[in-house]
């Protein structure tokens, strides 16, 4: 995973179980004070940018995608470049993934939840 006390914005699988990384941009400040994004590309098969329709999606680099949404819905504009991600990375990621989501609908369902398992 990127950098201990990072975290992506959102992480997803793609329909072919791709991993995906979306982050987020708000605005055009947002955009230019955070470069953390670029130590997330090696932790993803593709990478996506999130903005609303009046982001300067100039400023945005080439060979990543675009989202365009907004508080009721989103769309891909722009599918980002594939770049394969080794088989053993992949095969981590994907069972921390499938590991996070079943503890996050285990809470859901009961949220007095207490893990006792690493």
């Amino acid at each position: 995973m990127p950098d201990r006390g990072l975290r992506v914005d959102v992480m997803a699988l793609g329909p072919k179980g791709e991993i995906w990384v979306v982050e987020c941009k708000s605005s055009r400040a947002d955009f230019q004070t955070d470069h953390k994004w670029e130590g997330y590309l090696a932790w993803c098969d593709r990478f996506f940018w999130a903005v609303d329709d009046a982001f300067p999606t100039e400023l945005l680099p080439g060979g990543t995608g675009l989202i365009i949404a907004d508080a009721y819905d989103a769309e891909i504009i722009a599918m980002g470049q594939e770049d394969k991600l080794a088989g053993a990375r992949r095969k981590v990621l994907t069972t921390k993934f499938a590991r996070h989501a079943a503890r996050r609908l285990h809470t859901l369902r009961d949220p007095g939840f207490v893990e006792s398992f690493g």
